[in-house]
Formats: structure tokens, sequence, C-alpha cells
């Protein structure tokens, strides 16, 4: 990204662990005002709790995460307070209160954050679904939604306190291949056009060329970030680990004869 981007996102030196086990360790990452990251690897490099971490849902081993120069773990009430309106996050299966209506659901934030009035909230969740092309469906319950439709709602939930930072785990996961790219020209338009920044967790390929500004790649053994920069330019890594998973090629004995 240009120099002249302001950094949202600052990781540093952060480790994670799970009791003894070692996730990834010494990882440092800055996101820029307005990009969209990528985080992208195979099963159990660490992408999701990478995210969670992000997201101030885990206490780092060591290291440390800001958003917008707060401390995601800090103490301070008042901190915690602004950081949690900084930040939306739309998760893979929606997340949504299967017994409130898709309204009542983009609505628990600014009822939870905001002395706004009930009509102007009611106005902010029709905006809020119109964006996310769910205009009129403030009334349904969660289970009359299709799967597509589910993810759109959740995302527009996430998007209620017009949050600095957009963070998605696998938007793409379980939609069919029409569906997911739908989603994913959502995710493009809603950054052009609202310049939030946006950090996404998935494996999808298509996901990764068509909406990455720049990606990091986790790798498990070597418990961190073993790639950076352009998908396009990273296809052709000299770094067989990368080269593999962006041609869809297995590793060493695994490779057909």
């Amino acid at each position: 990204m240009p120099a002249e981007k302001k950094p949202i996102i600052q990781v540093e030196d952060l480790t994670a662990r799970y009791g003894d086990r070692t996730i990834f360790q010494h990882v440092n990452l800055t996101v820029f005002q307005g990009e969209i990251l990528v985080v992208l690897g195979g099963s159990g490099c660490g992408k999701s709790t990478l995210l969670r971490h992000l997201v101030g849902l885990n206490e780092p081993y060591s290291g440390k995460v800001r958003i917008d120069g707060i401390d995601v773990n800090t103490n301070d009430d008042r901190q915690l307070q602004q950081l949690r309106q900084k930040i939306g996050v739309s998760f893979q299966s929606g997340a949504m209160f299967g017994s409130m209506t898709v309204g009542e659901n983009i609505a628990l934030p600014l009822l939870e954050y905001t002395d706004l009035p009930p009509e102007t909230i009611e106005k902010i969740v029709r905006m809020k679904l119109a964006m996310v092309n769910l205009t009129g469906f403030e009334n349904h319950l969660p289970s009359e939604l299709s799967g597509g439709m589910l993810k759109r709602a959740g995302v527009a939930r996430a998007m209620a306190l017009d949050p600095l930072v957009l963070f998605f785990d696998e938007p793409s996961a379980g939609l069919d291949p029409v569906t997911g790219v739908e989603l994913d020209i959502m995710i493009k338009r809603l950054n052009a056009g609202m310049g939030t920044t946006m950090v996404v967790v998935t494996h999808e390929l298509q996901s990764i060329f068509k909406i990455s500004d720049r990606i990091i790649m986790l790798d498990k053994s070597a418990q961190g970030i073993i790639a950076e920069g352009d998908p396009k330019k990273l296809k052709d890594s000299t770094d067989p680990r990368v080269h593999a998973f962006f041609n869809r090629e297995p590793i060493g004995q695994e490779k057909e004869v």
C-alpha cells in the first residue's frame, strides 16, 4: 500500500499459544486505511487464531495488537468501549440471534452503544439492509433466509455502527460458486463506497484474487507469516509452500505421477 496511507491495525511481535502449543510467534503486521487484507494458509496454520487476537477475543502470549492506536486487550473501560464501536465482525455462520428478526439483530449494536431514538435506528437498519441487497427483509427471521442472505444480513449487522474496520471469517464458506462471487462483489463494493478497512480470513482462491489488495500467508510448520504481497505475483513464488497453495498443487511425494 502507498506510504501515505494511515496505519489502522498494528500487530507487534505477536505470539499465540494454547497451553504449551505455539500457534504462531513473533508476527508483525500493519494494515492500512481502506485496504482489503486477506489472511490465508493451510489448515491449522493459525488464521482463525490471528483473527481472534485482532478483535481482542484472545489474550496474546506476548506482543500487542492495536486498532487506531488502542490496545485491543486494554483494561481501560472507556477505551474498550471506543474500540468496540470501531470494529465489526462478520462471522462464518452469520451468528444471528434466531429468536430475533433480522432488523432486531442489526439494531442490537445501535441499542447497546448509542442513544439514538427508535425511528432513527429503524432508518439505519433499513439503510444497512439496502447496502447488502436485502431491502424489505427486516421483519424476517434468520431461519427464513438462505445461506447467502444470512451472510449478507450478518454483514449488515457488522456495519451497524459504521466501523473503522470490518473483519470477515470465511465469508464464502458453504456457499455455491455463484453466491460466493456475489458476496465477493458486495465486499468490494462496500470497500470502494465506504473506504472501510477490511481483514478477510479465507482459503478460497477465487475470492483471494477478486477482493484482496494484499495477502499474508501463514504456515503451520513455520509458525508465522511466510509470504506477503500481491497474490497475482505470489502465484509465481519460488517458495514451494506458497506456489503449491496458489496453484492448487500438492507438495513433494503427494504429487501425481
